[in-house]
């Protein structure tokens, strides 16, 4: 499980040229032996990279994504260069640096995405949905074999094409009212699919009349609609009549709520909001209202779908929420 002061983002090559560097030159020059003319190529200008930074900043970790055509007899989108400093191997950043490249591949419309994953490192990447073929060959004195992943359609039939691009903002949430703003903002930028983390469904924050109207207007949405909450302390949410309640009795197709079954994820201290755009608000302590966010924050964004849908394969219905026939 990926560490919450851990964050992965998209990052750019004149940039952040000195960190990726650092981290590629540990790993692979330094530790695997491998000669630096063959480690830095032509494609790294024009690449898509990623970077996992610590809580300090520090970088950590990076891999990159070189697309169609820009590699000879390559087809596909082709994830490379992946490194994760020694120290923090085996913690997911890997796995999280691996989503983002993907999501950010899914977003460009590529069909599909291959890798030259070194043979001890198929299972990892099998278990992120990759599948090998063909056979293994040595790159930099390396045993390696091609995997490849088919990506879901960027688009499903009956939902609209996306808006244009817009620049990211950063969102600060210092009370009630910010935080309000902020989850406002999330929610309306949502298209088809949210996921909220909360104690007791944050009377404060989503029992109010704009919240409650953009989650009935996300469950509308269409076939991908989904809501998707988990709630701590449903006892609480239901004495407190949430009206959030009452709409998911109406909308029980499109509006799920379980409760976490886990001490881990049940003495889980923090609160999150995730659109299906790239934005997100964290709430470090789920009693208060006080959190930063963004409307676009790819890295950050994935770290806190994938911590969610973790959390929520490991939830059930509570017996709560079943008196009310959610």
């Amino acid at each position: 499980m990926i560490r919450d002061d851990v964050r992965v983002e998209v990052a750019s090559w004149e940039r952040d040229l000195a960190d990726l560097r650092a981290v590629r030159e540990a790993v692979f020059i330094v530790e695997q032996n491998v000669p630096p003319e063959e480690e830095w190529d032509d494609h790294d200008a024009r690449a898509l990279h990623v970077i996992a930074r610590d809580a300090a900043g520090t970088p950590i970790g990076t891999g990159r994504l070189v697309a169609p055509g820009r590699m000879p007899g390559e087809a596909a989108a082709i994830i490379g260069r992946m490194a994760v400093l020694a120290a923090w191997r085996g913690r997911g950043v890997g796995a999280a640096i691996v989503r983002v490249l993907l999501e950010q591949a899914r977003r460009s419309g590529y069909a599909q995405v291959e890798l030259h994953a070194q043979t001890h490192a198929e299972g990892f990447y099998e278990k992120l949905g990759f599948a090998p073929f063909g056979d293994i060959y040595p790159e930099c004195g390396i045993p390696h074999r091609s995997m490849r992943i088919v990506l879901p359609s960027r688009i499903a039939p009956d939902a609209a094409p996306p808006g244009p691009a817009v620049d990211a903002v950063v969102l600060v949430a210092d009370g009630r009212d910010s935080a309000r703003d902020a989850i406002r903002r999330i929610l309306a930028e949502t298209c088809h699919e949210v996921a909220i983390l909360t104690r007791d469904l944050d009377p404060d924050l989503l029992d109010v009349p704009d919240a409650l109207d953009a989650i009935k207007r996300i469950a509308l949405s269409g076939r991908r609609s989904r809501v998707r909450i988990l709630v701590q302390e449903p006892r609480k949410a239901v004495a407190d009549g949430h009206r959030l309640l009452a709409l998911a009795q109406r909308l029980p197709s499109s509006i799920e709520l379980r409760v976490p079954t886990e001490d881990v994820d049940l003495q889980y201290p923090s609160a999150f909001v995730v659109g299906d755009r790239g934005g997100f608000l964290f709430r470090p302590l789920g009693s208060r209202p006080d959190g930063e966010g963004s409307t676009h924050a790819p890295g950050r964004h994935a770290q806190l779908l994938d911590l969610f849908g973790r959390m929520w394969e490991r939830s059930a219905p509570s017996e709560d929420l079943r008196v009310l026939g959610l």
